[in-house]
């Protein structure tokens, strides 16, 4: 970095020592009156003060600036390598950046966030962890607080500020983890531009990942509310002027530092509405809720999570296994000992911290029943019901309707995801009727009266419906209380 200086290093400068230090010559700007008035009256030497080395010790005497030249970041040594994360933290101008890209110039191959270059001809999903599975790719993401399904499907140019942001974070991540270089990751501003509790919680997913994948972070930051989530192995507070306070600390697991304010409360099912646009299946079709429980932050703080449980459908193949028929033909027992959990939603800047599986695991036995059901299509790359204690039975299979009207729909020259799906729903009338029967007999298994559900739903929210019908299969799950 021009006009900076740096002391030597021990170990391979990827997995050691690191010793920074940053001296930036200053100059004085061109003379005018002000200049000369703000120098009478704040007692300000120049730059160029004749004198050269007695009048940089003489300031120095008087704790002035130095004359001449200004220490960016005084000496400091600070340790790199594998599960480690160093965070710079001070406000502006007090050389979070200088000492980033110190360390940037020294190691050749550390990567930085902010020049990551993201494919504006891919979807996001498509851009983040192209080589790993899906459900690694989602999991960083949700990481990175970029958890909403639609997002995904976004181009980079599509997204805000803060988004972008969060994107570049994830894909710098994923090369950073599958590339295995020893260089560290280097974010400069990291989270600065995010909501406080989306940043504590990108902080709180960020170290997770780091000890799991022994990756080698470096960050600078100008808040440090996000040190108790982050917990940086290195911390170096930087005061101005270059003076700083170093302080090292092992990491532990532990839980998101507002935990404690967590309260669970019970709810209405009006209060999912809020929620709703949150979920991937954006339909109010919840069928016969029986209760509803929200995660809020503080007494009077805002909602951060809602479980909703329902009355279940009358037969499910998977249920009939794994209960060895209990409730085949038995509608009243099935009343009386089984719900379904038939939505999880918790906030997009929340998500990966452990929130969704404590909402489940502290509301399953306020149920009430004997048993708890659930079918996630979300199942198949996120974990989080067997996290929350219930049992992973097994995969829905395709129901012989579900084929039986994609092939119909083949026939008729119609691909049900489509952009003009929803407006051959409306315009081509044995479209319709195929879409309204599929969707009809749904309602009718789950929460009857299908006939006047969909004489009053438009073609738009038919076609939203089959859509997520026939998306994926689910996994079922399946909790029993214990015995007293």
């Amino acid at each position: 970095m021009p006009g900076c200086t740096g002391a030597a290093y021990s170990g391979d400068g990827y997995n050691g020592a690191m010793q920074l230090e940053c001296v930036r010559q200053v100059g004085d700007p061109p003379t005018s009156q002000r200049i000369a008035e703000v120098r009478l009256t704040f007692g300000l030497p120049t730059a160029n003060a004749p004198g050269g080395v007695n009048a940089r010790a003489s300031a120095n005497a008087l704790n002035d600036e130095d004359v001449g030249e200004r220490w960016i970041l005084h000496p400091v040594s600070v340790r790199l390598g594998p599960g480690r994360i160093v965070a710079f933290v001070g406000p502006s101008g007090s050389g979070k950046t200088a000492a980033l890209e110190q360390i940037k110039a020294r190691l050749p191959g550390a990567h930085t966030v902010s020049r990551t270059v993201f494919p504006t001809d891919r979807s996001v999903v498509d851009a983040v962890c192209a080589q790993t599975s899906l459900a690694e790719a989602l999991a960083l993401l949700s990481a990175c607080a970029l958890s909403e399904a639609p997002l995904w499907l976004r181009r980079f140019n599509e997204l805000s500020d803060g988004q972008r942001f969060r994107a570049k974070l994830a894909r710098a991540l994923g090369l950073h983890a599958r590339g295995r270089s020893p260089a560290p990751l280097l974010c400069d501003e990291f989270c600065s531009g995010l909501h406080r509790r989306a940043a504590k919680a990108v902080a709180f997913n960020l170290r997770k990942l780091v000890t799991r994948k022994r990756l080698s972070v470096v960050i600078a930051a100008g808040n440090d509310d996000i040190l108790p989530d982050l917990q940086p192995d290195t911390t170096v507070r930087l005061l101005g002027n270059g003076h700083h306070e170093k302080t090292e600390r092992k990491p532990r697991p532990r839980a998101i530092s507002f935990h404690r304010r967590l309260r669970i409360e019970r709810a209405r099912k009006a209060d999912y509405d809020r929620f709703a646009q949150m979920h991937y299946r954006r339909t109010d079709e919840l069928g016969f809720v029986d209760k509803v429980f929200v995660l809020r932050e503080g007494l009077d703080g805002d909602c951060l999570g809602i479980v909703v449980y329902a009355h279940g459908p009358i037969e499910l193949s998977l249920r009939n296994r794994a209960t060895r028929g209990r409730f085949r033909g038995r509608p009243d027992r099935l009343n009386r000992d089984m719900r379904i959990l038939r939505r999880l939603v918790v906030h997009p800047d929340v998500r990966g911290c452990g929130l969704g599986h404590m909402l489940v695991r502290k509301t399953l036995p306020l149920v009430g029943t004997r048993y708890v059901e659930c079918l996630a299509s979300m199942g198949t790359v996120n974990p989080v019901f067997e996290r929350a204690g219930m049992r992973r039975i097994g995969l829905c299979s395709v129901p012989p309707q579900q084929t039986r009207t994609l092939e119909a729909l083949r026939r008729m020259g119609v691909d049900p995801f489509a952009r003009d799906f929803a407006v051959l729903v409306c315009r081509r009338r044995r479209v319709r009727a195929v879409i309204t029967e599929f969707v009809r007999r749904w309602y009718q298994a789950t929460t009857g009266r299908g006939d006047t559900r969909v004489a009053r739903q438009s073609s738009l929210f038919l076609a939203r419906t089959f859509r997520a019908l026939i998306g994926s299969r689910p996994v079922y799950y399946l909790w029993q209380r214990e015995a007293a």
